[in-house]
């Protein structure tokens, strides 16, 4: 019995998503690519592995004995490759770094600096990721690293073959305009209520934190503009039309063009990084988390 590896992690993707569709949208593949796969490695180990349940399926006991044995595959995999690339004399070859928008804004750039000055022969690409297509790439071997956000009361347990580590504990604030018709805001509930507000989408982890955390002040914001974008948040709040709830990493590198206030509890989120299990001794994830640190504390 023969059993490709890459079938197996398609396998461990519906266990940890829970259907085809899902798998085929994290992966960028068609469900009929899934299921084609999925029915080789049947084929492959001679048994059953899914069965239908209503318009869906699910992994049956022997799918599940195959796919423990394949988070133990995996890690001694990723370690072989990370003792294989530390037996070279330099750090070289491909990171691939899937990212949100603050981070590469404010630290990345420094990092890449220094690494290019340090090990000429490592390429770094950086891409944006969405958190769930984000992890689903790394499992999938897409990324080899990512660099992820955890907002308060919101917590993010990693998935099943992927270990993090901290990298900062970024505090959250207030921002008003410091001109425009709404420069003599202050913090009182009725003057936050009372002007218009650029939050991220509710649906995403920013997004529900904010709304939460203006709640919890005593007002419900009037939500004129939404939008990921802190570069675009920044910019409305500069020209007097919005106020914001704006992370510190923002002004790493440029000066405070708004009125900053500190929040009750003074809120942190925090910022880290993952990888596949087995790949943190891996030389390129450990310099670039290393030139990381460095940027931030520098």
């Amino acid at each position: 019995m023969v059993l490709d590896v890459h079938r197996l992690r398609l396998l461990r993707e519906v266990q940890r998503l829970g259907t085809l569709a899902a798998v085929a949208r994290a992966l960028s593949y068609s469900p009929s690519a899934i299921s084609q796969q999925l029915a080789q490695l049947e084929a492959e180990a001679g048994v059953p592995l899914l069965e239908p349940v209503g318009r869906g399926v699910r992994l049956t006991e022997q799918a599940r004995v195959l796919v423990r044995h394949t988070e133990a595959i995996l890690h001694r995999l990723e370690l072989a490759r990370a003792e294989l690339a530390a037996s070279l004399d330099e750090v070289a070859g491909t990171l691939r770094v899937a990212s949100f928008q603050t981070v590469v804004l404010a630290l990345v750039p420094t990092a890449l600096t220094e690494l290019a000055q340090r090990h000429p022969g490592l390429r770094v690409e950086i891409t944006h990721r969405d958190p769930d297509a984000a992890y689903a790439g790394l499992l999938a071997r897409d990324h080899d690293i990512v660099l992820g956000e955890e907002y308060p009361g919101l917590p993010t347990p990693p998935d099943p073959g992927v270990e993090t580590e901290d990298l900062a504990h970024d505090e959250l604030r207030l921002a008003l305009p410091a001109r425009g018709p709404h420069r003599r805001a202050t913090t009182r509930p009725a003057d936050l209520a009372a002007i218009p507000w650029v939050l991220e989408p509710p649906d995403t982890p920013p997004g529900r934190w904010a709304l939460t955390a203006c709640r919890t002040m005593g007002f419900e914001p009037d939500v004129r503009f939404e939008s990921p974008d802190v570069l675009l948040q920044v910019h409305l709040v500069e020209k007097g039309l919005a106020a914001a709830l704006l992370p510190d990493l923002l002004w790493t590198d440029r000066a405070h063009t708004v009125r900053l206030r500190r929040l009750p509890a003074r809120p942190h989120r925090r910022l880290f990084t993952a990888v596949r299990s087995g790949a943190t001794t891996h030389p390129a994830v450990r310099v670039f988390r290393e030139a990381l640190h460095r940027a931030r504390t520098g």
